[in-house]
């Protein structure tokens, strides 16, 4: 892979990057210790180096113009992207959770392959974590996992093996035929026609004032902090199988009960509408191999925080998500990820900044699940314990969600400007409390059934 052209919505999040408001992904994975894990730096430098998407950076291209492109770097080290870094605290888990936070203030060098590791160790015993940084340019939610994963034993021994070879694309022909040109023009009439449907979509659901809550969109201080919560993947199914819907709308409910009791916590107004979340959805095809690049849209969703009642916020939550996947991720204002598209890259290169700070008329917070492999993954031998996506945030806005399952456990993990949120823990706290009730009122309804049918 020598070059590549960036896609329109990569360039766009390339473009959208300032020093306060760094656009890269994060997640930060906790491992169980075992003897001989001392080389662990090593291991990752040379895992990393030997992913041929990690030595890719952005330059700037002639044609088009405002573009750029991906190109190998031909000065790749792969020490200038994996650190060590030693913690001094007691406590090895608010240790390494704080410094996360620090290391995600930081933006990446943009003159380098756009991305980093660091290996966090404990002071007091052999525990550490990793903390993987990947370019929002560079991939997507899934396309990141398909990238980091190339770290853990499992995926390394496959890569070394071949024993799961890709195959081949078949040649690309850059002269299409009658039938191809006919084929392109039709495509190009129906997109040009969905980004009208969405431009029109985002206009009407833009809000000329949206300064009705303040706790997510205070101004931003370029700080970072992290929280974090574990939620179990059996309580989640549990209130699924009552309620119906998804997962995911059980856990977009915990979202916005947390908010909930954290606002009220803080003495807050509770809006009556709101507070919106942009929801990204993956347009990859299921089973589809990652790709290159973003393939995002996403929903739009009032959290119902002002509906005291845990049980009609699920149910409310679960209604307009319905409304959504009926609709598709193809319309509606969410989805005003797929205009970029539509427009060239000069007008990425100068109106993302635009684009990037009218994000809170739109939404005022994030909230994105991330899909991980099922199996057990390890490290130089080491167990995953515990692995904690993390989103960027927009400009304006204070705190972006993030959320993976692995080994039977969901993982949360929030994304805060530092002096906004200062009690983030809290917010954590929240989630767990909040699953807790909902819980609650399943093992309450079940018993009310068992009784009326005893």
């Amino acid at each position: 892979m020598s070059s590549e052209l960036l896609d329109p919505l990569d360039l766009a999040f390339w473009h959208l990057e300032s020093a306060g408001h760094p656009m890269h992904l994060g997640a930060l994975a906790l491992f169980e210790s075992r003897p001989g894990a001392a080389g662990v730096v090593d291991l990752l430098a040379s895992r990393a180096a030997a992913i041929p998407r990690l030595r890719m950076r952005v330059r700037d291209v002639l044609l088009p113009v405002g573009g750029a492109a991906w190109s190998t770097a031909k000065d790749f080290d792969v020490r200038r992207h994996v650190r060590e870094v030693s913690l001094v605290g007691d406590d090895f888990t608010a240790e390494v959770t704080a410094a996360a936070g620090e290391l995600m203030e930081r933006p990446l060098e943009r003159g380098l392959p756009p991305w980093e590791m660091y290996l966090l160790r404990g002071a007091r015993d052999d525990r550490f974590a990793v903390l993987v940084k990947l370019h929002h340019a560079l991939a997507d939610g899934m396309r990141a996992v398909a990238i980091g994963a190339g770290i853990f034993d499992e995926i390394a021994d496959v890569r070394r093996t071949g024993s799961r070879r890709a195959r081949p694309l078949p040649p690309r022909s850059w002269l299409a035929g009658p039938r191809g040109l006919a084929d392109f023009a039709q495509d190009r009439i129906e997109e040009l026609g969905r980004a009208v449907g969405v431009g029109a979509s985002v206009v009407r659901a833009s809000r000329l004032d949206p300064r009705g809550l303040p706790a997510l969109t205070a101004a931003p201080s370029g700080t970072r902090r992290l929280g974090t919560a574990v939620l179990p993947l059996d309580d989640v199914q549990q209130v699924r199988r009552v309620m119906g819907g998804t997962a995911n709308d059980v856990l977009l409910a915990v979202v916005a009960g947390a908010l909930r009791r954290w606002m009220h916590g803080r003495g807050e107004r509770l809006p009556a509408a709101g507070p919106r979340a942009l929801v990204p959805v993956s347009r990859r095809r299921p089973g589809s191999p990652p790709g290159a690049g973003n393939k995002l849209s996403a929903y739009l969703l009032q959290l119902p925080v002002a509906e005291p009642d845990p049980w009609l916020r699920l149910a409310s939550v679960r209604k307009a998500m319905d409304r959504n996947k009926a609709a598709g991720p193809a319309r509606g204002a969410g989805a005003v990820a797929l205009l970029a598209d539509q427009l060239p890259p000069l007008a990425h290169r100068f109106g993302a900044p635009l684009a990037g700070g009218a994000a809170r008329m739109l939404f005022d917070v994030l909230v994105t699940s991330v899909p991980l492999p099922r199996s057990a993954l390890s490290l130089g031998g080491c167990p995953l314990r515990e692995i904690y996506p993390m989103a960027p945030l927009a400009r304006g806005q204070s705190l972006a969600v993030a959320m993976s399952t692995y080994s039977g456990q969901v993982h949360i993990g929030l994304v805060a400007d530092g002096k906004a949120l200062p009690d983030l823990d809290r917010l954590a706290d929240a989630a767990r409390e909040e699953l807790d009730e909902l819980l609650a009122l399943v093992c309450g309804h079940r018993a009310h059934e068992d009784a009326s049918h005893g």
